[in-house]
């Protein structure tokens, strides 16, 4: 079943399309966070970052390089938290791999990504190191 963003790329839902190419397109958020709160999709379906091709995420970041400048400029943001959230546990919403520009200004209280988080884990060196070294070996 393909998602509702899909349908969107298929033009089977309306949406606010801003910018679109051969394998990307980026749209404005139906339930924005701000104004101007952007998505940047690859137009095939991928639920995870990891599952997207090189290619298709190197179209993907050019593509979210392009839109951030234009996003803050169109509504004269102080600056944007640009976001994925990988996965169900993460928060995803859309199993479509997804690029949330979110435009940010002076007091809008919504905090750094640090914010998102209660209690933060209190780790030893040792256990750092050990993180460290067992992602460094899946790189």
């Amino acid at each position: 079943m393909s998602t509702i963003f899909s349908q969107i790329v298929e033009g089977e839902i309306p949406a606010r399309i801003v910018y679109e190419d051969e394998t990307t397109v980026a749209f404005l958020d139906a339930n924005p966070l701000a104004p101007g709160h952007t998505l940047v999709i690859p137009k095939d379906e991928y639920e995870r970052v990891n599952d997207v091709p090189a290619d298709v995420a190197t179209d993907l970041y050019a593509t979210i390089h392009r839109m951030v400048p234009a996003v803050e400029d169109a509504v004269d943001a102080d600056a944007t938290t640009v976001a994925f959230n990988n996965g169900e546990a993460a928060g995803q919403e859309v199993p479509h791999v997804h690029c949330h520009i979110v435009p940010r200004f002076e007091d809008d209280d919504g905090g750094p990504i640090h914010a998102m988080f209660g209690q933060r884990p209190d780790l030893a060196d040792d256990e750092l190191d050990d993180i460290a070294a067992d992602i460094e070996s899946r790189a």
